[in-house]
């Protein structure tokens, strides 16, 4: 294992492979074509908080606490393997109109994907300016009966 500009760990400071878990994610990278169309639309359409660019073609959003990090294809030729983004909103309908007044085309009105014994589960899928797809998800918390 390499080590780090931070100095060597001790095997004490060291986590078993049992101990780790891998729970809180720090920065998700989705590839664009225009990042000036990519940056408009993160900003100003889903009104993310813009933190800053850097070269060479990258922008980095806050997503509550999560770093989103927008960048041009590598040049190996890959061009798009995102992962999809899932939004949290409290009321799914609503935001759906919030997006459609700015301009978001969804793929079909947000619907009921799971019914579970406490909640449901509700998500409205679109897309980006360059076709990655993305969700907003509500759960729903139902009344006990």
């Amino acid at each position: 294992m390499a080590e780090s500009g931070q100095g060597k760990q001790s095997e004490k400071e060291t986590p078993s492979n049992q101990e780790l878990s891998l729970n809180k994610i720090g920065q998700i990278s989705i590839a664009v074509h225009d990042l000036g169309r990519a940056v408009a639309f993160y900003r100003d359409t889903l009104k993310m908080t813009f933190l800053f660019e850097a070269p060479p073609g990258l922008a980095f959003f806050d997503c509550g606490g999560v770093r989103l990090m927008l960048t041009l294809p590598d040049s190996s030729g890959s061009d798009h393997h995102s992962s999809n983004i899932y939004y949290t909103v409290e009321d799914i309908q609503a935001a759906a109109k919030t997006l459609l007044n700015r301009g978001v085309t969804f793929e079909r009105d947000p619907e009921l994907v799971a019914r579970l014994a406490d909640r449901e589960i509700w998500m409205a899928f679109f897309r980006d300016p360059d076709h990655n797809l993305l969700a907003l998800m509500s759960e729903i918390q139902l009344e006990p009966n």
